[in-house]
């Protein structure tokens, strides 16, 4: 049986969550490669079909800095649609009050800012630039009132249909005082 590598697009607004998407994907088992030109997406999973890479699951961040390359975004991901490769769009958004807020608290300035221009410009205007890539997405997430581990269990829900109900992991470790408590320990229990 021929193995087929599942790929997931993430892109939406910039400041939305995209790259707390990626770290909880590569922790569900996913290679992630961020801001990756749309172009070079079709050579890598055509490397894929062809054996010479070997991995089940793949995430491709490609949004707005992607500058030139963006154009391409829609293009490349009816073809691969058509071709029946198994790609999935996520979508990330939030509010403009949301998006400019966290501008603010990371004291960053919005990529399309750069020219002068307020982030709340530049907001609006990558709104209108991703409609389009917005309207082929198989999941839209509204990242405005999320806990980033809110986002995770979204994360694992839409990804993980095939498992019931939360993963739960418990690790239990015995230790000496005399040789130091384990850093990472939520809970001791002396006995």
């Amino acid at each position: 049986m021929v193995k087929i590598m599942e790929a997931i697009i993430v892109t939406g607004l910039s400041g939305a969550g995209k790259s707390n998407a990626m770290n909880y994907l590569e922790d569900m088992g996913y290679y992630c490669i961020d801001n990756m030109p749309p172009a070079l997406l079709e050579s890598f999973i055509t490397l894929e079909k062809q054996n010479r890479i070997n991995m089940d699951r793949a995430a491709f961040v490609m949004d707005i800095r992607g500058r030139e390359f963006f154009s391409d975004l829609v293009r490349v991901l009816e073809e691969l649609k058509n071709s029946g490769t198994k790609v999935k769009v996520l979508f990330l958004e939030a509010s403009d009050e949301a998006l400019v807020r966290r501008f603010k608290e990371t004291r960053r300035i919005h990529p399309l800012a750069g020219d002068g221009g307020t982030n709340t410009e530049a907001i609006r205007r990558e709104r209108k630039l991703m409609n389009p890539v917005r309207k082929n997405a198989d999941f839209i997430i509204d990242t405005t009132g999320l806990k980033p581990a809110d986002l995770q269990n979204r994360l694992q829900n839409m990804l993980n249909e095939e498992k019931d109900g939360d993963t739960f992991f418990i690790t239990v470790q015995s230790f000496g005082y005399k040789h130091g408590m384990s850093m990472d320990a939520d809970m001791v229990f002396d006995v």
